[in-house]
């Protein structure tokens, strides 16, 4: 037989019965991070966008400056109000189903144990074992609607605060949409703006393979592949920016 090598003192420290139940009784931390990494992409993105565009129209500095600090500002906002208002509804949709499951239980209250009795048996539990199961959920109403809304509803019993969500997307998105904004900001609006333009292909570069990185700390995934993986997606769709700025170039005016 296989033998295993023995777990690290640490990790048997943290499995002991005090401190699972200790754990466990804590609220799970939220994360913020897909806020994050959604903001920081699209903030990345959607001005670089606005710079690759209109450098391939060639069109002034200043257009950039004007064009690019005004979707900071109304993107920004408007894809934190977004991400609020979704992440609002996710809670209203978990009260609602709760509302249901409790009016529920109330009501018909045999035919919601025969729904814990079938979750229950779905997962492999029968005879008298599955019928204890179901008489200590069925006594506490509390683990009945719990139970009901992640087995029956398939919901997450902890989400997000909008009001957090919202603002980390914003500030992610502004943070690392500055990037890319940054060469023609400090550059005078008269100047060449092939220079700062590759300067600022170098730093949206640097911030899509950031993000990754960053990403992947909270995940475990390679940093370079996460970082790669970022910055080839949001160098693509960079690239169809400035392809349809230099197409409109050669419009008739």
């Amino acid at each position: 037989m296989l033998k295993h090598p023995a777990p690290p003192a640490e990790l048997l420290a943290g499995h002991t019965p005090a401190a699972i139940a200790a754990r466990l009784a804590c609220q799970p931390a939220q994360s913020y991070l897909r806020d994050f990494v959604y903001g920081a992409i699209d903030g990345t993105v959607t001005t670089f966008a606005v710079v690759a565009g209109v450098v391939g129209a060639d069109l002034p500095t200043s257009v950039i400056i004007v064009l690019g600090t005004a979707n900071l500002v109304a993107d920004g906002f408007s894809m934190a109000v977004s991400n609020y208002l979704g992440t609002k509804a996710q809670q209203e949709e978990l009260h609602r189903v709760r509302r249901i499951e409790e009016h529920h239980i109330d009501v018909i209250p045999d035919g919601e144990a025969d729904e814990i009795r079938e979750i229950f048996r779905q997962k492999g539990f029968d005879g008298d074992l599955l019928e204890r199961i179901v008489h200590v959920v069925t006594s506490n109403r509390q683990l009945w609607v719990e139970t009901m809304l992640t087995d029956e509803w398939g919901l997450t019993l902890t989400t997000p605060v909008p009001r957090r969500a919202g603002l980390m997307t914003f500030l992610a998105f502004v943070v690392a949409g500055l990037l890319p904004l940054l060469p023609f900001i400090v550059t005078p609006a008269a100047g060449d703006s092939q220079v700062p333009f590759a300067v600022s292909i170098a730093l949206a570069a640097l911030a899509f393979f950031c993000i990754g990185a960053i990403k992947s700390w909270f995940v475990g995934h390679s940093w370079w592949r996460a970082g790669l993986e970022t910055l080839t997606l949001g160098g693509g769709a960079a690239l169809l920016a400035y392809a349809t700025g230099a197409l409109l170039k050669s419009l008739p005016g």
